[in-house]
Formats: structure tokens, sequence, C-alpha cells
């Protein structure tokens, strides 16, 4: 059975043999990967069978009791009671959904759907708000439209000079840098990565600093003489109040910010402007900051300065990360949106949707809290008083997560779906297991915009249900028709396309049968018309066709190292594992070649923090600390330590993270935070 790979966006297409007692993964040929796998991919299969899969409803109606198998019956009917009790007493918006980057475009666009009319709730977001937001809404304000990359994959093949700001594709989509093998790399990032050692120039900001750097690389363009004036005064408005901004960011004044030299920022300006195709890429290393929307803006006006977005074997693009990062934020699940990429703020958005469901549009709820600021609400005055979360799991994946741990005990009622036992499925009241993704059809939408079939190759175990299936027990428990929420994905696709169309994601043409005949249309694709596999040739999705420079500025960053906590953190991904490991984890291969969290730390500073290599250490901040195992680079700058988000428990990295957020997209500040490095023995409790 063909169908993708179940990890990270660029979707890489996999051919699926069962077999007696597992699922053998292979490659197959397909413009992303063109025939490849990561590691991760060629294991994939063992997820199918990991020893812990859950195979009945759990429940427990006193916290401090075990959960325990029970009916699908019981299990719903004690949710829906639940959610009466809670409504009678505190409203609608005492129940909140929180949903994920890997679900299907059916299940967001369902869950989006669940939640605003079988709910009839306002707070719902989702785990892609810690992945694309920035990018997301930095790419909106400039294009007036956001698709990760707004081209072909395939396309960077052509480039001359590829600028990677803050992304690792080395060791987080390894079949991505096939696509890379003829460009020059330019590679910014405080670590010497997999990726920054394949690179012709490798910058290593502060962590924090990017911003000043991108307006450093700014300034280079227009005063050595390398704006493209012709694009410029055609194609973009808003250059004189962005470049009085960036005018005071000489390349001098930027190294004494960033530690980057100046001459390696002229240097990285000279490359771009002297290729014929270039491109601008960043990921979460510009994004995930309380600056990450300016930051990545900055990035933007680079790339407008040199005339490179909206040409042919050029542009600006975001590396999404998630599964379906991208399509997981197109079709409702995110706290101000709706179907079809849709402000939920629009009468006119709302009219629409609310017509294809059916509805009053005054009766959809408005928009609701982001992802942090709705679990940092839960259980008190005023916030949700349940939870319902949905292919995630916030205990390890938000920041300064025990706060999170605790406000998710103070609920009245947490409802988790999973395959796993994850780390939040062990604090919920019920926990419905819920198939994989070979177990089921669907689509996904990768990085660059291509629409693609996910299919069934086996069955899911006995007792175990789809997403859609459980949305459409649940919201027919609540009073809502049976039409209303159908559970067959093509059924759901079918009114997905239509509810989108003419939204700036609009899927109104494409349909199971044309992804069955082979076609992967990239959005936009109206009924009738083509797929979009490169936007902006002809002009910008504003109204005028124009792209908007952004005026953007550094400003202070809400933790800096001081006496007490003298170290930068910061946090990502690597080879092994991926996200919060919770499949990753239960794979015997991958967790062999990383079975434990670590601190990656230059020699100097371990020697200054009576630290060795191989020994462990506490990395804590003014929220708590991480327990882990030092490792020793001299390709890390000593004022900084890295350590990767995927372990748990004591390990989690995000028990020292910053909950600080960006006041546009609100990304939370995973990146940057103070810490200090000392040795177990030692407290690792803050001041």
């Amino acid at each position: 059975m063909r169908t993708h790979c179940p990890y990270c966006a660029l979707q890489c297409a996999t051919v699926l043999s069962p077999e007696a007692d597992r699922v053998r993964v292979e490659p197959a040929d397909f413009p992303v990967n063109r025939g490849r796998l990561c590691h991760k991919g060629w294991t994939a299969g063992e997820l199918l069978a990991t020893p812990d899969r859950l195979r009945a409803p759990l429940l427990r109606t006193d916290r401090s009791a075990p959960l325990r198998a029970v009916s699908w019956e019981e299990a719903l009917e004690h949710v829906t009671e639940r959610v009466r009790r809670l409504w009678a007493r505190h409203g609608h918006d005492a129940v909140a959904v929180f949903g994920s980057g890997a679900l299907t475009n059916e299940k967001a666009y369902l869950l989006g759907k669940f939640a605003r009319v079988a709910l009839g709730t306002s707070r719902i977001d989702y785990n892609g708000r810690f992945c694309m937001s920035s990018a997301a809404a930095a790419g909106t304000a400039a294009f007036g439209v956001d698709r990760g990359l707004p081209f072909p994959v395939t396309d960077l093949g052509g480039a001359d000079v590829v600028l990677l700001a803050g992304a690792n594709p080395a060791e987080t989509m390894p079949p991505l840098m096939q696509h890379l093998d003829a460009a020059r790399l330019v590679v910014v990032d405080p670590r010497r990565t997999a990726t920054a050692e394949r690179a012709a120039l490798h910058l290593q900001p502060a962590p924090g600093t990017d911003l000043a750097l991108a307006l450093g690389l700014f300034h280079t363009a227009v005063v050595e003489g390398f704006l493209d004036t012709a694009y410029v005064h055609e194609r973009t408005s808003g250059f004189e109040r962005a470049w009085q901004l960036a005018s005071g960011w000489w390349p001098e004044r930027v190294e004494r910010t960033t530690g980057v030299p100046a001459e390696s920022q002229r240097e990285v300006v000279r490359l771009l402007a002297a290729a014929d195709n270039a491109y601008v890429l960043t990921g979460r290393g510009v994004e995930q900051h309380s600056t990450g929307t300016d930051t990545a803006a900055a990035f933007v006006n680079l790339a407008l300065a040199l005339g490179l977005p909206g040409r042919a074997g050029s542009g600006y693009g975001c590396l999404t990360g998630q599964g379906n990062g991208q399509g997981g934020r197109e079709h409702g699940q995110k706290a101000d949106q709706l179907p079809g990429y849709r402000s939920i703020t629009d009468p006119a958005a709302r009219e629409h949707v609310a017509r294809h469901w059916g509805v009053r549009a005054d009766d959809l709820p408005g928009p609701g809290p982001s992802a942090v600021e709705l679990l940092s609400g839960l259980g008190t005055e005023g916030g949700a008083r349940a939870l319902l979360v949905f292919g995630s799991n916030p205990v390890v994946s938000a920041p300064d997560s025990a706060r999170v741990t605790e406000r998710l005990r103070a609920l009245d009622l947490l409802v988790v779906t999973d395959f796993v036992p994850s780390e939040t499925a062990a604090e919920a009241d019920v926990v419905l297991p819920v198939a994989q993704w070979a177990e089921e059809d669907g689509t996904m939408t990768n990085l660059d915009g291509r629409v693609l079939r996910r299919r069934a190759a086996v069955a899911p175990p006995e007792g175990v249900r789809t997403d859609l299936e459980v949305l459409r027990e649940l919201a027919v428990r609540l009073g809502q028709p049976a039409a209303a929420f159908p559970s067959a994905p093509a059924e759901v696709f079918e009114e997905l396309r239509r509810c989108s169309s003419g939204g700036a994601a609009d899927y109104s043409g494409i349909s199971y049968e044309r992804l069955d005949d082979g076609e992967n249309p990239h959005w936009p694709c109206p009924e009738g018309g083509s797929s979009t596999p490169r936007m902006f040739l002809a002009g910008f999705a504003h109204p005028d066709g124009r792209a908007r420079f952004a005026a953007v500025e550094p400003r202070d960053v809400p933790e800096v190292p001081d006496a007490d906590f003298p170290l930068y953190a910061t946090t990502g991904r690597v080879l092994a594992h991926y996200q919060t490991g919770a499949q990753t984890r239960r794979v015997a291969e991958l967790a062999a070649v990383l079975p434990e969290a670590h601190v990656e730390t230059h020699p100097d500073t371990a020697r200054r923090c009576g630290l060795t290599d191989g020994a462990r250490a506490w990395v804590s901040s003014r929220r708590g600390g991480s327990l882990v195992r030092v490792r020793t680079t001299e390709t890390i700058r000593p004022d900084t330590v890295f350590v990767p988000f995927h372990f748990s428990g004591q390990a989690c990295a995000n028990l020292f993270t910053s909950p600080a957020l960006d006041p546009t997209s609100r990304m939370p500040e995973f990146k940057t935070c103070a810490v200090r490095l000392v040795p177990e023995e030692e407290s690792c409790a803050g001041s």
C-alpha cells in the first residue's frame, strides 16, 4: 500500500507491506524524497506493534485511583455527562479542545467544527502554535497568504545559494538535503549542527539575536548597492519605513550584538546577490522566540530587498515541522481561524462557513485564547474546566511544563485520545484508544502545499476507533445530528473542500478521485481551476498585488543570562527522535541510538561548572530544571547549552523553558532562556 511517512512535513512517500508480525516500510519514488527515507521513516512500522498500544478505553472517576479498562459506551457517556454538567455550571467555554499538527486534514477540520458547533466553545487551539505560528504571521503580513514553501521543494535543486536560518534539516528531515546538494549553503545557528557542517559559511549568533543579524544583512544589501530597486518599486510597499529602522543596524553594530563578524555578514549578502537563483529559508530557530514574528519578517525583508520572492528559481520560504503542520493550520483547529484559512473575525468568512455547517453565523464563537494561554488558564477562575486533547502531548511539549501539568490536574475533566499511554494520557480521567497513521485513510498537506493521500494498509486492533468516529459519537451524544459529523474520511473531505472554497487555502478543486489517480495538487486549487505549485509569480495575495516590507527592530528579550543563570539555553530536535518522543522512544532502533537526554556544552563551560563529559547535570532556570547527561563539544558557543526536547520526566527540557509569548503569533520562547549548569548532586532549584 502506497502512503506517506507519519513524521515530518516533508511527508516522504512510502510503500507498506504487511507481514506476519510487522509492517515493512520501504521508500517510494516521489518528488520530495526521491526514493529515500531517514532512520525514523524506515522504522515507522514498529509503531504499529508497540507493546503498550492502547486497545480499550480507560476511565477513572477519582484522580487518586488508577485508570481501568471500560467499554466505549461507558467512556463516552461519562464524557458527555460531565460536559453537560460543566455547561450547566459554567457555560460552553468551560470545555476546551487541544489539537495537533499531526492530525489529517479531515480530523483538523472536523475537530474545529466539533468545538464550535457541538461544544459551542471558543477555546480551541493546537500544538502548531508551538511550531509555525510566527512564520505564518510574518508570511501572511508580507505576502497576503501563508504557505510554508510557496514553490515546490524540488525547485531548491536549481539554487546557487541557499540561506538556512534556524533550521537543521540534515537531522530533522534528512531527505531534503539532496535538494540542497548543488547549492552553496549559508547556515545561521548557534550550534555547529550536521547541516552547518555541510555549509560554505556558518554564522553563530548568540541565541535570541537573529533579528539583529537579519537587520544587518538587510542593511548591507542596501548600503553596498545590492538592493533590487526596480523590484522594490514595482512589486513591494513599505520599504522606506522598514529601511528607516534597519539603517541603524550596520554590520559592526550587529557584530557587537550577535557575535557574527561584520565581514561574514557582508559575505552572505554578496553570495545571495551574485547568485542567479537564491533562496532564504527559515525554521524554528528563527520563530520560537517572543520576537519570532518580527525575526521571520526581517528575513523576509532581506529576501524582498534582493528581489527573490515571486520570481521563478528564487524565493523565501519556511520549513514546516510537523507532519501536517501546513494543513493543520488551514482548516479550523487554530483559535482564530475557520476552514480555508479564513479569519474567524471576518463576517463574510463566518457567513460562508455557517452556511455550510447549517448554523447561524452569530452562533459561531469568536476567537479564543492561544495554546499557552489556554493551557495556563485551565482550572482557574474564568478558565476552562475540561480539556479534550487530540494527537498532542502538552505535558512534554508545552513550555514551563511543570505548570502545565499542575493546570491539567486542576481540571474537572481531562480526556485524551491517543494510541499509546503518553505522559498527558497518564494524567487523564478518560483515555480513548484511536487508530494510527497506517490504519486509516485521510489527507495530509506537506511543507510545499501538496495535498497527499494517506491510505490504510492494515486494520486497527479490535476495540480501537478513529478520531473521526470519536468526534461523531461525542457530537451525537451532545445533541448534534449524525449527518453533520460524518466519520468516513472521504465524506469529511468533500465537506472540507466545499467549505474551503474561495478561501486563501482553497481545496475545492481537489478530490479523493483526483488524488487516487496519482495527482498531488498544490493549493490553492479552486474548483475548475488548476494546482498552484508556484505562488506569487504574477503578484502577491494582497489586493494591490504587492508584497509588504515589515518595519521591525530588536527589542529586549524577556530573559538574558546574569550572575545566577549565566548561560543561554536552547532546545530542538535531533536525528533519532521526533517531537515529544512518544512515538520514537518506543522504537527499539531509535531508542538505542539516543536512549536518554543530554546537554550539549562547550568543554570550557563544563569545566567552569565542575562537570566532565558523561556526567549527569541539572540544566536549571528560574522555573525548574532538567536532569541530563553532559556531552562536551567545541562546536557550540561557550555561552550556550543545547538540550533536545524529546524526553519526559526529569529529563523534560520544557521544565526550564520560558512561557513568554510573541505578541503577534503567541509563539512561546522555546529557543532562549537563562540557565545554570550544575552537577547532579547539587540542587536544581531556581532563584
